[in-house]
């Protein structure tokens, strides 16, 4: 899997406009965290990029980019939580799910609805 790396609020608000194109997908993630890291794991070995068609990823480290994190929450309107995963579909957050939550396959479903 080949992540994009999201490192700026202003890459943010590309990504904001760029989701009515195309799904974007942010993974915040946190590199203290055994459960981030469990997470992103399961997450990775999950991905198919021909499954996931134009859906684009993004990876957010969020404790390098703690302003551009505290954005997203607030751009969104999803309580921080780490790791978290977000789909931003026409400008705004339609699936979001953290820790444990996080799964590929409920993304995909979520994808393959619209």
């Amino acid at each position: 899997m080949k992540w994009n790396t999201l490192d700026s609020v202003e890459e943010l608000e590309q990504l904001k406009q760029k989701s009515h194109q195309q799904p974007i997908i942010i993974f915040k993630h946190s590199t203290r965290c055994p459960i981030s890291h469990m997470a992103l794991s399961w997450f990775e070995r999950s991905w198919n990029g021909e499954e996931m068609g134009a859906a684009e990823p993004w990876y957010l480290d969020l404790i390098q980019y703690r302003p551009v994190s505290s954005q997203v929450a607030a751009e969104f309107g999803v309580q921080h939580e780490s790791p978290q995963l977000l789909l931003i579909e026409q400008g705004r957050c339609t699936y979001h799910r953290s820790h444990s939550n996080i799964s590929y396959k409920e993304l995909k479903k979520k994808l393959d609805q619209e």
